[in-house]
């Protein structure tokens, strides 16, 4: 016997979880709060996300693939390592300030300054964070091979001081920075690229 077909449009149930997720928090997002953004009764959100916790994992999921993808999808654009890292926090100046459809800041970067999460939840978005700096590592790694920047260069200093740029930014966007605020303190990041004040 088939199942009752769902009462609503998962996708856009989980745009309105993240939404609020990305607003509250975890800890603060009730289950009352949760049903009333996503337009759906209790049961309907049990049946298709088995609890809170499940919801948030496939929240940030989404997060990450309509929010934060399409900004750290810039560090692969351009000719080196220093516009790609420019291009992506540029993005995220643009981005990261509170918009129409969207709350300020990074959802990953928010979440880990204060809300509370269970140790499932925890890991994953640990995760998210070591991938952002796995991929600026691997940006700069490409700039020592192509000669971009000197074999000596301390990657793994590097490549946090620019995800340290990101995350500081989030957290200014939630605090009400602008984007030409915030691209002001990505010109000031990029003015300490390595040799940067030598030209």
């Amino acid at each position: 016997m088939a199942g009752r077909p769902r009462e609503f449009d998962r996708e856009a149930a989980l745009e309105a979880a993240m939404v609020l997720f990305w607003r509250k928090g975890y800890a603060s997002a009730s289950m009352n709060d949760l049903c009333d953004a996503m337009g759906v009764r209790s049961p309907s959100l049990y049946a298709a996300f088995e609890s809170k916790e499940a919801l948030y994992l496939a929240a940030i999921e989404h997060y990450v693939l309509t929010q934060g993808q399409p900004v750290w999808d810039r560090l692969a654009d351009g000719a080196t390592a220093r516009a790609g890292i420019g291009n992506l926090l540029v993005a995220a100046a643009e981005t990261l300030p509170k918009s129409r459809t969207a709350p300020a800041g990074c959802m990953a970067v928010l979440g880990a300054v204060s809300d509370e999460w269970p140790p499932t939840i925890a890991r994953m978005v640990k995760k998210l964070r070591l991938d952002m700096l796995g991929n600026l590592r691997a940006r700069l790694e490409a700039a020592i091979a192509n000669g971009e920047l000197p074999a000596a260069t301390d990657i793994d200093a590097l490549s946090r001081f620019y995800l340290s740029v990101f995350q500081g930014m989030a957290i200014q966007a939630k605090d009400g920075a602008t984007p030409a605020e915030l691209k002001g303190a990505v010109a000031a990041a990029m003015a300490a690229w390595p040799g940067e004040g030598e030209r």
